[in-house]
């Protein structure tokens, strides 16, 4: 046997083996959800609708992900002009929170949630924004 042959069966001996050990592809989920925003003024009178959220109330605020332990942000979501958000995430199980601008609460989060794949998990959000 050459060198050449040697070579090559040895390549090809290292290829096989990188390949077999490579993780396969990551398989992903979806996170989406409806988020409510108000009160969006301090009173409002008794028979009259609160008002719609202009697209910059929902702008200046996001949906942030982190992983399991609940400290290691993972990635943050726009909330669109309506309301909605949604994101792909790999398979696992994640802590979803919002960005608290000024004293925005939103009760039941932060929440663990379990993405799986090709599966939409669905969380909707209420935001207080504490204006009274």
């Amino acid at each position: 046997m050459t060198k050449l042959h040697l070579h090559r069966g040895l390549f090809l001996l290292l290829l096989i083996t990188i390949t077999a050990c490579s993780p396969g592809p990551r398989e992903y989920g979806t996170l989406a959800g409806q988020v409510a925003i108000g009160p969006l003024v301090p009173v409002v009178r008794e028979g009259e609708e609160e008002s719609t959220p202009a697209p910059e109330v929902y702008a200046a605020r996001e949906i942030v992900v982190y992983k399991q332990n609940g400290k290691t942000e993972f990635a943050r979501l726009e909330i669109n002009s309506t309301g909605w958000y949604q994101g792909e995430l790999p398979v696992g199980v994640y802590v979803v929170d919002i960005n608290h601008l000024g004293i925005d609460m939103a009760k039941g989060l932060p929440s663990e949630v379990v993405i799986t794949a090709g599966a939409v998990t669905r969380v909707d959000i209420d935001i207080d924004t504490g204006i009274r």
